[in-house]
C-alpha cells in the first residue's frame, strides 16, 4: 500500500465524527470550523508557552484564509496525551495533520499510528531521521539557535575565563537540542556551572535562578531556553543582587525584544511563531495539492541584540 493511501472507514468517521469531543483528552478543539474548502487538517500542539498559542494562532489564521476546515488539540507536554490526541484526529478523517511535538521520542508511534490510517504527517519545529515517513516539516534548526546565543557569550567574554548556567525547558524535543546546541558551541573558556530545568515555566524558573546564584555567586552568563523564563530568572538575579549577570535566550517575542532594548536581556535568538505557522499550512495544502513546494523548509532565524532590533520578525499575529 502506498505510505499515505488512505483506507475505507466511512462508516467509522460518520459514527464517530459528529460525537468526538478532543477536551475528553486534554486538547482542546478551537478551530473546528475554520474553514469549509477542500482540505481538513488537525493541528495537535505540543504545551501551552506563548510559542506554542502563537503557533496555533497563526496556523488557525492561514487556514482560514486558504478555507480549510482546522481542528486543534493540545498535548500539554504529556506524550501519551500527543499519541491519543493523534487517534482522535484520525477518527476526524483529517486529510493532514500538523504535529508539534512534546518529545521527538513521540513521534515514532505517532507516526506509525497515522501511517496506519494512511493520513500524512507534517511537522513543525523539528524533524525526523527519516523524511519519507512524512509529508513534510518546517524545521527550526534548535542547535543552531543554541549555537548563536553561545556565539553572543564567546564574543562578549573575549577570551576571559567565565561561568555559564543553564536554565532549560522540559525534557523533550525543543529543550533538549537548544541546551546541547549551546553547550556545545561554548569555548573552552566557558564553563557551564550548572544545568537545571525551568520546565518552560516562568514560577519554576525563577525558584532555579534563585537556587542557582545562591550556588554559584560568581556566574557570569546564564542561557535560558525561552524569554518568559529568561524574564522571571533576570527577577531573581536582580533581587540576589547579581545584576551583572548577563542573560542569553530564544524566542523574539515583543516582551523580550522589550527587554534586550533596556538591556535586561543581552541577547535572543528570534523564530517566530507567526512565521513558522504560516508556512506549515501553506506548505501542507501545496503539498496536498502536488503543487511545487518544498517537502523540508527552514523556518528563519536571527540573532537579535540592541545593534539589530529592526530586523527582528513578528512573533505572534
Amino acid at each position: 500500500m502506498p505510505l499515505f493511501a488512505r483506507p475505507r472507514r466511512a462508516l467509522a468517521v460518520s459514527v464517530v465524527g459528529t460525537a468526538l469531543v478532543l477536551t475528553g483528552c486534554g486538547s482542546q478543539s478551537g478551530s473546528e470550523g475554520a474553514g469549509d474548502g477542500s482540505h481538513t487538517l488537525g493541528f495537535v500542539n505540543g504545551a501551552d508557552t506563548e510559542f506554542h498559542t502563537c503557533l496555533q494562532k497563526s496556523i488557525e489564521q492561514v487556514a482560514k484564509k486558504d478555507d480549510a476546515k482546522l481542528y486543534t488539540a493540545n498535548s500539554h507536554q504529556n506524550p501519551g496525551t500527543e499519541l491519543s490526541n493523534i487517534e482522535d484526529m484520525i477518527s476526524r478523517d483529517v486529510d493532514a495533520l500538523i504535529v508539534q511535538t512534546v518529545n521527538v521520542d513521540s513521534l515514532k508511534g505517532d507516526i506509525a499510528k497515522a501511517k496506519a490510517a494512511g493520513i500524512p504527517i507534517f511537522l513543525t519545529s523539528v524533524m525526523t531521521s527519516d523524511a519519507s515517513d512524512i509529508l513534510g516539516a518546517v524545521v527550526v534548526d534548535l542547535t543552531k539557535v543554541g549555537a548563536l546565543d553561545a556565539g553572543w557569550v564567546a564574543d562578549d567574554a573575549g577570551g576571559k575565563s567565565v561561568k555559564v548556567g543553564v536554565i532549560a525547558g522540559a525534557p523533550g524535543a525543543a529543550s533538549d537540542l537548544l541546551v546541547g546546541g549551546f553547550t556545545k558551541a561554548l569555548p573552552s573558556n566557558a564553563k557551564v556551572v550548572a544545568n537545571q530545568p525551568g520546565m518552560f515555566n516562568a514560577a519554576k524558573a525563577q525558584d532555579v535562578a534563585e537556587n542557582m546564584i545562591q550556588a554559584h555567586r560568581d556566574l557570569q552568563y546564564a542561557f535560558v531556553a525561552n524569554e518568559e523564563m529568561a524574564l522571571a530568572a533576570r527577577k531573581a538575579f536582580d533581587a540576589a543582587g547579581a545584576k551583572d549577570v548577563r542573560i542569553v535566550t530564544v524566542n523574539g517575542t515583543p516582551e523580550g525584544l522589550a527587554a534586550v532594548k533596556d538591556g535586561r536581556l543581552s541577547a535572543t535568538v528570534a523564530n517566530s511563531a507567526m512565521t513558522i505557522g504560516q508556512m506549515a499550512v501553506t506548505n501542507v495544502v501545496g503539498l496536498l495539492d502536488k503543487k511545487k513546494v518544498s517537502k523540508i523548509a527552514n523556518a528563519p532565524i536571527l540573532l537579535v541584540t540592541k545593534d539589530n532590533l529592526d530586523k527582528a520578525p513578528q512573533y505572534c499575529p
